[in-house]
Order: C-alpha cells, then structure tokens, then sequence
C-alpha cells in the first residue's frame, strides 16, 4: 500500500506521520530516518489493527514531495517495503 506520509522539521528533529493512520507517527534526526521509522511504525499499526479486528484503512490518495511551508515537508504516494501488503 501507499500512504501519504507527512515529515516536519522541528527545532531539534524531524517528525512524520500519516493522515491515514491516525496515531501512527515517528521522529527522527533526518527525513531519511523518519521514513525507516515510520515503516516499523506503520508495520506494528496495522498488526494491532488485524489483531483487534479492525478495519485497515486504504490510502487517501497519492501526490508528489511538496515544499508546503518552511519546515514542512508532505510525501505522497511514499511506498513503504517489507510491510508485506498490497
């Protein structure tokens, strides 16, 4: 799957998550980081999810890497491997 993933800057890190998975999130010290950190996140989000018997939300929709506002990077259509979904 392909979720939108959002990555700010803050005064000493980065932060990302995705709109799509409400809760799910990671910090890191570069955009690279956080995108290795949210695809353990994202894994573990959607393991509890089919273990309490949710529903796994589709992804929103897709787009391309935007400079929204200073800080504020938003990645669409990010692929995230070894999640094992399609």
């Amino acid at each position: 799957m392909k979720y939108l993933v959002v990555i700010e800057k803050s005064e000493n890190n980065y932060s990302g998550y995705l709109p799509d998975l409400p809760g799910c999130a990671a910090t890191g010290e570069s955009p690279e980081e956080v995108m290795g950190q949210i695809v353990k996140a994202v894994d573990m989000h959607l393991k509890g999810m089919e273990e309490d018997g949710l529903p796994i939300p589709a992804p929103s929709g897709k787009g391309r890497l935007h400079l929204l506002r200073e800080g504020v990077l938003r990645r669409t259509g990010a692929t995230l491997p070894g999640i094992g979904r399609a």
